[in-house]
């Protein structure tokens, strides 16, 4: 089923204001853009993501759509979006953000745009945890951090009760729900007059299963005037450089060693290109790629992470891979800052693809476009690419490392 957003940028940020000039956190500058547009940027490098629904003020809405459209020039995340006007409570917008969803929606994820941590990996284990690939799933799934502190139960400054620890968790966002339900869910809210803090409440009041999954201690809420230093880059940083190489040989219909797969290449379909053998989708590009990510890492190279003698790995997608990867790059505190891909082929032709190619690497890595680069070059008949008998592609990756 496809998977929409919802992002609530709807909120008044009462308990920051006096810290903020007034103006509400989700709409707070912080790396060139407003806060909100880092955790669109993070829906946009999932894979299985196939569009976002923005809800904002009503009063700024106007407002917020063109500057929208103005950060989509910019920096295209490639996907589908529409913009709404949310409620005074959060249940109201995201209500509002259920209305706008396409007939042909099955799922969907609600995050909160205070929340600019929240990393690719974890979106993909909230999708894993809601049956996205294909096993019976929750009707909804939300990521959750064992609480560390003992939690009092209090009436009238006297306490009541002392919860055991160990079966609590601290709930984040983004929440994963089946969207029929999810909208069952608010309806009945509705008719009954139920005020709750997050979905996932709601689910449960209707008796639903919720399931959790490990959230992230990173992916912290920006509530209270002591939280925007997280927002400050106070860290000092070194550069660091990755290279990447990989090669692919072209089916010939005379070996099956491994698979003969559709070419692909930066996540692009290249229509009548050969076929290449690998075992898992075979796109060259991403492999050089994420080879050259976890040369900055330190990390060894993909056959280490994705082994081809592991039947998981079967014709699965360089994407979700890709995901993996910038996980294992996040964990290093290392940020990325620029591109440079070199596709070496004969056949066939990549200039009509090199801007989609780019564009989409770009999209996935949460880059700007200009911080990609993509180039192709024979080898003027020369070598195994000369003969026609294969590809290949080397990749170049910085970026910055953060110093304790």
């Amino acid at each position: 089923m496809m998977v929409w957003t919802i992002l609530l940028a709807a909120g008044q940020g009462t308990r920051l204001s006096a810290s903020t000039g007034g103006l509400a956190k989700q709409f707070l500058e912080w790396k060139g853009a407003p806060l909100y547009w880092e955790s669109a940027r993070v829906f946009a490098r999932c894979a299985r993501m196939r569009g976002l629904v923005f809800v904002f003020p009503e009063a700024s809405l106007e407002t917020e759509r063109e500057r929208v459209e103005r950060l989509m020039r910019a920096c295209p995340l490639g996907l589908p979006w529409k913009t709404v006007a949310g409620g005074s409570l959060r249940q109201d917008s995201v209500r509002q953000g259920l209305a706008a969803l396409p007939e042909s929606c099955g799922k969907v994820l609600v995050h909160d745009a205070a929340r600019p941590f929240a990393s690719p990996a974890l979106v993909n284990r909230v999708l894993d945890g809601l049956g996205e690939r294909g096993e019976e799933g929750a009707a909804a799934c939300i990521p959750g951090i064992p609480v560390v502190d003992t939690v009092k139960v209090v009436d009238a400054g006297v306490v009541v009760s002392t919860p055991d620890r160990r079966r609590l968790v601290a709930v984040q966002t983004p929440q994963g729900f089946g969207l029929d339900r999810l909208r069952a869910a608010h309806e009945r809210a509705e008719r009954e007059g139920w005020v709750v803090t997050d979905d996932a409440a709601l689910l449960e009041l209707c008796g639903e299963r919720v399931r959790v999954v490990d959230g992230e201690p990173g992916n912290i809420k920006i509530t209270t005037p002591e939280d925007l230093p997280m927002l400050r880059d106070t860290v000092r940083k070194t550069p660091c450089v990755g290279y990447g190489y990989d090669v692919h040989k072209y089916a010939d219909g005379k070996e099956a060693k491994q698979p003969a797969r559709p070419m692909r290449l930066g996540g692009v379909a290249i229509p009548d290109a050969p076929e290449v053998l690998a075992h898992s989708d075979g796109d060259v590009l991403l492999h050089a790629l994420m080879d050259a990510l976890l040369g900055c890492t330190g990390g060894g190279d993909i056959g280490t992470f994705f082994p081809d003698s592991d039947p998981a790995f079967d014709n699965v997608s360089s994407v979700v891979l890709l995901d993996t990867v910038l996980d294992e790059l996040r964990k290093t505190g290392i940020v990325l800052s620029h591109v440079d891909m070199t596709i070496i082929a004969q056949i066939p032709k990549i200039g009509p693809y090199r801007e989609t190619i780019r564009k989409n690497v770009a999209r996935l890595l949460g880059l700007e476009p200009g911080a990609v680069n993509v180039k192709a070059t024979t080898e003027e008949g020369l070598g195994f690419t000369g003969e026609r008998l294969g590809i290949k592609a080397v990749a170049v990756v910085t970026g910055m490392r953060g110093e304790s």
